[in-house]
């Protein structure tokens, strides 16, 4: 029998108001004042409100969607500053800012699953958002195509979790919970969520019958003690709240492993001039800072007749191959009045994991003087996910 859904309730997006609204509110609401105080200026309209009308002409400038608030937000501005992008935002009520660093570039501030509907719509060109969100919203939309896929923040988990009590109480997997016998077609396993798309999509892809979907937004975890729902289908992170509400994950149960990634407009890409510049700079920036994150350049000297010798002893050592392999260079000093080199400077690069015991080795070998600081970009000759953008736009 087929997956049985129920959506209670739809969204509806509306485009958002445009600058030309803006204009004409202000025309429909004049009125004069009179004030002895001195007169106050008012604040200059950012380009990106002027003559925006796309009844009018085709918007030239390149729009990047960044959520608008929470710790997704916080963490994304975080990221781009680290990654020398600073949003300017003149005033933080306002949704639209600048990366100075980035010409022809506007930051719009949206819900996050606003971005993914925008993106489809052609109003923004890029967005960063969690991979939940994009799979969401976007239903597998050709359109959008991933050009960084692990930004390294935001990590979660679209989960399906039950009861720990009651009928559930020795059901640990998919498997256990689909051969109840309390599901029918007249009264189906109920499972509230917000995630209507992504949901019925992977009960019916697991061949999972008797199935109703209800939508819900926020405490979830309620849902199941107050006899709204059986089960919950949402983003999960360390677990305790699910725990704290007697709850559990069951096994095969995860839909999506999540985090943030920065999604693009396919058609953007390929036919909006600037969009491939812009996103070639912020991918390079952020492949450049996320490669040097937890790395650390070490540095040391060490005695020895010449270079080779110094380098075979390094390479010697597992775990002191850096990227490519040690940088070694003379040490000059001076003796006697002759300048000599007795000594050769190593460089590595070593995660942090294993930095205590890379310098362990260092010195076991003659290693003296070590150095240790952080690094903050690595930048290869050709950006990897670069390329294989560039194979998906067929470049």
């Amino acid at each position: 029998m087929a997956t049985s859904i129920e959506l209670h309730a739809f969204f509806h997006l509306k485009p958002s108001p445009s600058a030309s609204f803006l204009r004409q509110r202000s025309h429909h609401s004049r009125f004069t004042c009179q004030s002895n105080g001195p007169a106050t200026a008012a604040p200059s309209v950012p380009a990106a409100h002027v003559d925006s009308d796309p009844r009018k002409q085709e918007r030239t400038a390149v729009r990047l969607g960044l959520p608008s608030k929470g710790r997704m937000a916080e963490e994304t501005l975080t990221l781009l500053k680290n990654c020398q992008l600073m949003v300017r935002q003149v005033n933080p009520r306002q949704y639209v800012a600048d990366i100075p660093q980035l010409s022809n570039l506007e930051v719009w501030f949206q819900r996050p699953k606003d971005i993914v509907r925008k993106l489809q719509s052609g109003d923004l060109d890029l967005g960063i958002v969690g991979l939940d969100t994009v799979c969401e919203y976007g239903q597998g939309n050709e359109d959008l195509i991933l050009v960084h896929d692990e930004l390294e923040y935001g990590d979660c988990r679209l989960s399906i979790a039950i009861p720990m009590y009651g009928i559930f109480e020795n059901i640990n997997s998919l498997e256990d919970l689909a051969k109840m016998p309390q599901w029918t077609n007249e009264r189906p396993l109920r499972i509230a969520t917000g995630f209507t798309y992504l949901g019925p999509k992977f009960m019916k892809d697991k061949g999972l019958k008797h199935v109703s979907f209800s939508t819900a937004d926020g405490a979830l975890e309620a849902a199941p003690a107050m006899g709204i729902a059986d089960a919950i289908l949402d983003l999960v992170s360390s677990g305790t709240t699910l725990r704290e509400n007697y709850l559990k994950e069951i096994d095969d149960g995860t839909l999506i492993e999540s985090q943030a990634v920065l999604v693009g407009s396919k058609k953007s890409l390929s036919h909006r001039a600037g969009v491939l510049d812009i996103t070639h700079e912020i991918l390079e920036r952020l492949e450049a800072h996320l490669r040097a994150t937890g790395q650390y350049t070490v540095t040391a000297n060490m005695k020895g007749n010449n270079a080779e010798e110094v380098a075979e002893k390094v390479l010697g050592q597992a775990s002191l191959s850096g990227l490519q392999g040690p940088t070694i260079s003379p040490v000059y000093c001076k003796s006697d009045g002759k300048v000599k080199v007795e000594y050769y400077a190593i460089v590595i690069c070593v995660p942090r994991k294993a930095l205590y015991k890379s310098v362990k080795q260092l010195r076991s070998i003659g290693g003296s003087g070590v150095l240790v600081s952080p690094l903050t970009y690595i930048f290869e000759e050709e950006t990897p996910r670069w390329r294989r953008l560039l194979e998906k736009l067929g470049m």
